[in-house]
């Protein structure tokens, strides 16, 4: 007979004990249950339980689950420091050499050299390809051999001014399918069969590099550091934006890349090839308003010190395969300070670190079972000093930190400098490292953090990331306050979850740039192989001139007057993805002040996105190497226009005429949309956009929709396509 067979003869001890027990287990979790049951919660307990082949009866005395429902960012602390990681920004620019090397992936912009497919010398050649993401990227912008920089011209080979002169060719491919082999590398190689046409890397992003050798009494001043290693920085993974009616999560030729950290999670979890690999239709689509609104906190614009803004929460960074996808999750998470949460229908929760009160639910003393709450901190674990590090890419994309934040008094009652770090490794701008820092600095000195076991009736507050406290009787202490829900996880035995909680810091979200912005890091000076240092951009900043625009460019002061700064700007899509050509203007004479150098270009191209980059002109006339490259749109009207008024849409037999009036202000535009009562107008469906003056009425064709009951909405535009910041609406049933 066999185990299985025996098994099914023998009936279970443990569903023998459930039956006698079964009105004691009810009583226990369900009598102080309340009706606000979330429906969704119970395949949650179906793919728990039959996955593992256990009846539910015969997994509820299985002890404590372990599955983990909701969780944040780790950017502090222990856990921080034993979660996986991706690689450390540096590790990338060293191409791995493996026999067989796990594959790599990326997003957003990065310096990478990834790993060697090709290392074979042939005569005075060296051939050399190099496996870079395992997928299709949007373009590779520099290249480095070792940690000199160098420029191509068309032909591949490197321009001449650096020790390699000319004895060195590269090549590049971005992933298409099919890609194109590497003809001068197979050509000499394919007798042999080393390398040949064949090898084509179909969707695999890659470079390639052949090096001549030189004149004996020439070689080592050609090579000075031997064979050069190849690294190059990198636009790379396109995403779907599923606020852009244009793309297709069904075709990645739509797609856009981006540093959007919501769209950069929605395509790991979903469409990247060594992500979680969920499907897209049930994670993100039935929360798709939820993921819409937290991909515009990511892009809101967040004001700077000097005049500007940048994006509130960008995401770029690279992982190999070595690493489970988790690691990359939490790589995100950090860098929006955000929280995810898997539903039991298998709907993905997403928001990003901004508080919004409709996202806070309440827990009572009746949806309490117990707790174990800390109101400090042990002397070990004490910190009174956070310092955020981050990826600078100023220094070559290698770590650094930024202006730290600190408890003085709290230092001289501990009698020195207890310091911890903030790991924001997938961020490369100092000041959203900053930002970040400042939101785990202000939950550390909070000081109360601990486990809260809830009731199946608190349900809602577990697929909740703020829960209001109304429980004096179980936590006076912490009665009408807001916690944070750090981890919520399944524990039926000890009342239905556990979940990790941190008290919510009320000002998380205050931010005074004058003050709290610091300086940026501090740039060792880079030289090319004239003498000529590489200009560090502090700023840019796009500037409305009545129907124009400039850019303002702030870098800072080399203190060498004999340098002259010029600055240079180009499309970053002039069509079909491809750059446009660069334009150049030069400073002849500039004034430096408080040690920076503060240039304002000509008139630029109205509303589009302009890659800038600045460099040095020595005496002589040679040129320094470019900057880093910066991004900015040129809007030449950033006011968001007001709301439309006056929306009507009447119902006559089936046909709903519909009008609204523009704002007396700088409209101009009105989109209609309509779409469902569940649906937010972003993902509504166009009725059509029309051009309109200041208090100008628009009555579109009427709209035959079908029977139902139908939401209408209208939307303002300015000039520069700023939306206004919320739509009218209104409801009709047919």
């Amino acid at each position: 007979m066999s185990l299985k067979a025996t098994y099914e003869s023998v009936p279970s001890e443990a569903e023998h004990y459930f039956e006698q027990h079964r009105w004691e287990w009810q009583d226990r979790f369900l009598r102080g249950s309340t009706a606000l049951y979330d429906p969704i919660f119970t395949p949650l307990f179906t793919a728990l339980f039959t996955s593992i082949g256990f009846s539910a009866s015969t997994a509820a005395l299985l002890g404590a689950g372990a599955a983990a429902i909701a969780t944040t960012a780790l950017a502090i602390g222990i856990q921080a420091l034993l979660a996986p990681k991706p690689p450390k920004p540096e590790d990338g620019k060293i191409p791995k050499v493996q026999t067989i090397p796990h594959r790599w992936w990326g997003v957003g912009r990065n310096r990478i050299g990834g790993a060697y497919m090709l290392w074979e010398a042939s005569g005075k050649n060296l051939y050399a390809v190099q496996a870079l993401v395992g997928h299709k990227i949007k373009s590779i912008n520099r290249y480095w051999l070792h940690d000199d920089e160098v420029a191509l011209q068309p032909s591949g080979v490197i321009v001449s001014g650096t020790n390699y002169r000319t004895n060195v060719k590269i090549f590049s491919r971005l992933g298409n399918v099919p890609e194109t082999a590497y003809g001068e590398i197979a050509t000499p190689l394919s007798s042999q069969g080393v390398w040949t046409t064949a090898h084509r890397g179909d969707g695999q992003a890659s470079v390639g590099m052949i090096c001549t050798s030189d004149k004996a009494e020439r070689q080592n001043k050609t090579f000075p550091y031997g064979p050069p290693q190849l690294s190059v920085e990198a636009d790379l993974a396109l995403c779907w934006d599923f606020r852009d009616p244009l793309q297709d999560p069904e075709n990645p030729a739509t797609w856009q890349w981006t540093r959007n950290s919501a769209l950069i999670m929605v395509w790991h979890q979903c469409f990247n090839e060594f992500g979680h690999r969920r499907n897209y239709q049930r994670a993100i689509l039935p929360v798709l308003d939820m993921w819409q609104e937290e991909a515009d906190v990511c892009d809101e614009l967040v004001p700077l010190a000097g005049g500007g803004f940048e994006r509130r929460y960008e995401s770029n960074g690279f992982d190999t395969t070595e690493n489970d996808p988790k690691a990359a999750t939490n790589a995100i998470l950090a860098s929006c300070d955000g929280w995810i949460c898997e539903r039991g229908d298998g709907a993905l929760l997403f928001i990003s670190g901004k508080f919004r009160e409709k996202y806070v639910t309440t827990l009572t003393d009746a949806d309490i079972v117990g707790h174990q709450i800390e109101y400090d901190v042990l002397f070990e674990d004490e910190c009174n000093r956070l310092i955020p590090k981050f990826c600078f890419p100023d220094i070559g994309y290698a770590t650094s930190d930024t202006d730290f934040f600190e408890d003085t008094s709290a230092q001289l009652i501990s009698g020195r400098v207890l310091a911890q770090d903030a790991n924001y490794q997938w961020v490369q701008q100092w000041r959203q490292a900053r930002r970040l820092g400042k939101r785990d600095w202000l939950r550390l000195q909070q000081k109360v953090t601990g486990q809260i076991n809830v009731r199946l009736s608190g349900i809602n507050s577990v697929y909740s990331r703020w829960v209001r406290l109304e429980a004096p009787n179980m936590l006076p202490r912490l009665n009408g306050t807001i916690i944070e829900n750090r981890k919520s996880v399944l524990s039926l035995l000890q009342g239905g979850f556990v979940m990790d909680i941190m008290k919510h810091p009320l000002s998380i979200d205050a931010w005074n740039p004058a003050i709290e912005e610091g300086a940026p890091p501090a740039t060792p000076p880079r030289l090319n192989a004239a003498g000529i240092p590489t200009p560090v951009i502090n700023l840019v900043q796009a500037r409305p001139n009545g129907d124009s625009v400039y850019v303002r460019v702030v870098i800072i002061d080399p203190a060498d007057e004999t340098l002259m700064p010029v600055v240079r700007y180009r499309l970053a899509n002039a069509g079909s993805g491809t750059p446009g050509p660069w334009i150049e203007q030069r400073f002849p004479n500039p004034v430096p002040a408080g040690g920076y150098i503060d240039m304002s270009t000509n008139v630029v191209p109205s509303n589009q996105l302009l890659d800038i980059q600045a460099s040095f002109i020595a005496s002589d006339g040679d040129y320094g190497n470019w900057s880093i490259t910066a991004n900015v749109t040129s809007t030449v009207d950033p006011v968001a226009p007001g709301v439309p008024t006056n929306l009507s849409a009447v119902n006559t037999s089936g046909t709903v005429a519909i009008s609204a009036k523009a704002a007396n202000d700088n409209t101009k535009f009105l989109i209609f949309k309509r779409g469902t009562t569940g649906q937010s107008f972003a993902a509504a469906t166009l009725l059509g956009q029309y051009n309109v003056t200041a208090n100008q009425t628009i009555t579109p064709p009427a709209d035959t929709p079908g029977t139902g009951t139908w939401k209408y909405w209208c939307g303002a535009e300015n000039g520069s396509g700023i939306p206004s910041a919320s739509q009218a609406s209104t409801t009709v049933t047919v």
